[in-house]
């Protein structure tokens, strides 16, 4: 949408939106007219124009995670990387025009006065607001955020491309820069086909990594080499994975590991795969109870053994791996579905079909 079409856009009552049915094991999603919201004094009113879809969804529909449920909050609408275009401004709201792209993250907001804000760590606020879950999220057409934590998009980067960076690109970003790995270092992705770890795949060859894709199935790796894996291994045809990447590292293991897979399998193998010194970053959610991180306490000491935890990205994370985009380093890989086709696309998500991310067209 241009900006005199912003401006001149006659805001609706109503609009579609994307609402969980049954919360649960046996939810589903239904499209809805539902109210256009007003934005507050402080809040931008954005028409979506694209929005990913993030695994995090399924398990808040699930419900099988430790964290605020949606119900708690009378939210219907889940997700929480989209891009769209803002048609109306709060009272207060200086910052931003009409016609203006903005992005909407995992979190709408953080309370940017506590140590964590002020120390690099805003998204483990205390009074942070998770988009999709204390909030509508953007599986709804039009949708109010924050002035102040609305991401602008650079005019280099197309809707389709910055949506993912919302949520999996600013995720990936966080989690490499913590674990320390340098250019040269070896970097094994549990998950290198899925939404979240082909993005990874590229940050890592953006920063000169050596990157080995570990998925199943011909098409994931074929898309992991054609994104710069060194090598890939499909951990259904291969007999011992992990003997694979000490192999393929010359014996030593790799320095990094990113298990951004929800698999129990990947987070027991994973420390398995890394050399003396080396770090094992956790990023994928399973089910509650279903996976440790971890092994057993000699092989911590006896390898000098690291494991990691992150969360999602930053304002500044989001920002950075937006430029990364405006470059050409990295350009996600989605099947593009019509507004229409929602639910069918959260179907083949929560299936683990998708190789890639799904991504929603509002104007489709």
């Amino acid at each position: 949408m241009s900006r005199m079409a912003a401006l001149n856009e006659d805001i609706p009552r109503t609009c579609r939106a994307g609402c969980v049915v049954n919360v649960g094991n046996d939810f589903s999603v239904v499209l809805e007219d539902v109210p256009v919201p007003e934005p507050g004094h402080d809040e931008i009113l954005l028409r979506l124009s694209a929005t990913g879809l993030c695994y995090t969804d399924i398990h808040l529909m699930l419900d099988d995670l430790p964290m605020p449920k949606m119900l708690d909050y009378g939210v219907r609408s889940p997700g929480h990387e989209a891009v769209g275009v803002v048609v109306k401004l709060g009272s207060n709201v200086k910052s931003w025009k009409i016609g203006d792209r903005g992005g909407v993250k995992p979190l709408w907001d953080v309370c940017s006065q506590c140590a964590r804000c002020w120390g690099g760590q805003e998204t483990y606020c205390k009074k942070a607001v998770h988009t999709g879950c204390m909030v509508t999220g953007t599986y709804q057409s039009y949708m109010v955020s924050p002035a102040k934590y609305t991401t602008p998009i650079p005019d280099e980067v197309d809707d389709f491309t910055a949506a993912p960076m919302m949520c999996a690109g600013s995720t990936m970003l966080r989690s490499i820069r913590t674990s320390g790995l340098l250019p040269g270092d070896w970097a094994v992705f549990c998950g290198a086909g899925g939404g979240v770890g082909h993005i990874g795949v590229q940050i890592a060859r953006a920063m000169g990594m050596r990157v080995i894709g570990l998925d199943g199935g011909d098409e994931k790796g074929d898309l992991c080499m054609k994104l710069g894996c060194e090598a890939f291994v499909d951990f259904s045809k291969t007999k011992n994975v992990e003997e694979e990447v000490l192999r393929i590292t010359g014996g030593e293991g790799a320095h990094g590991v990113f298990v951004t897979a929800t698999s129990p399998s990947a987070y027991k193998s994973a420390p398995l795969m890394v050399r003396v010194g080396g770090t094992v970053m956790c990023i994928g959610l399973p089910p509650w109870g279903t996976a440790f991180a971890g092994a057993d306490p000699a092989i911590f000491i006896g390898n000098n053994l690291h494991m990691i935890g992150t969360q999602v990205g930053s304002m500044k994370d989001t920002h950075d791996v937006l430029e990364y985009a405006a470059r050409g380093l990295v350009k996600p890989v989605y099947e593009l579905y019509p507004f229409s086709k929602l639910p069918e696309a959260v179907s083949k998500l929560r299936s683990g079909k998708v190789a890639g991310r799904c991504v929603i067209d509002f104007n489709a």
